[in-house]
């Protein structure tokens, strides 16, 4: 029912004109309609990135503006960007920090394994260079993933969902303080390696000599 906005008369929705008063209604409804149907238009969007927002948590700002280079007319894709936390901290203590467990496990063995194998210690670099390069478009999905799987579950009020959300997203921050333990540990050895030199080649050799020379006399 359409109320005219002159004697206040219920008129039907398809009605032209007021039953009472005949006051032109059409263009009543058209105004009332119209701003209806732009809030249902918006509204989507603005539930989306709320929902992104929530599962994100700090620095939801940054990683929202990242996201929009992998996906094109909704359909996700991969785009080059950097991600340098991931780069200069300890790449699986990144990877933890967002919850990303699989690929936590996988740059916590993956570096070890390489130097294991190759021999290298620059494997490990390597390795953060991936996790550099990477690190936006697998948070990405992990985000994509993780969210949908909130929403299909359904079943909650908002209050549930948004409590869900950061569950599943945010970040773990002791995280940075194991971070920072192992930065100590290693300046701590740098320090101690440095303080001591490098190590004396030539003195193996002449404790032998003179243990040789020892034992002839």
């Amino acid at each position: 029912m359409t109320a005219c906005s002159q004697c206040h008369q219920q008129n039907p929705d398809d009605a032209n004109f007021c039953h009472q008063c005949g006051t032109k209604l059409a263009e009543e409804a058209r105004a009332t309609a119209e701003p209806a149907t732009e809030v249902r238009a918006t509204r989507p969007a603005e539930d989306a990135e709320t929902l992104w927002r929530q599962f994100i948590g700090p620095n939801a700002d940054h990683y929202l503006t990242v996201f929009r280079k992998f996906s094109a007319n909704g359909q996700p894709r991969f785009a080059l960007s950097w991600n340098w936390p991931a780069f200069l901290y300890i790449s699986f203590l990144w990877f933890l920090y967002r919850k990303m467990y699989l690929h936590a496990f996988v740059y916590a063995v993956g570096p070890m394994v390489s130097t294991y194998f190759t021999g290298d210690f620059s494997a490990g670099i390597v390795w953060s260079v991936m996790a550099g390069a990477t690190g936006n478009y697998l948070y990405y999905w992990h985000c994509r993933e993780h969210i949908a799987e909130i929403k299909k579950a359904g079943g909650v009020d908002q209050a549930g969902q948004a409590a869900a959300l950061k569950e599943a997203g945010g970040v773990q921050p002791y995280v940075i303080w194991v971070g920072v333990f192992f930065y100590i540990i290693f300046l701590a050895t740098l320090t101690k390696m440095v303080q001591e030199g490098p190590p004396d080649l030539d003195r193996p050799v002449e404790e032998i000599g003179r243990s040789r020379g020892a034992s002839v006399m």
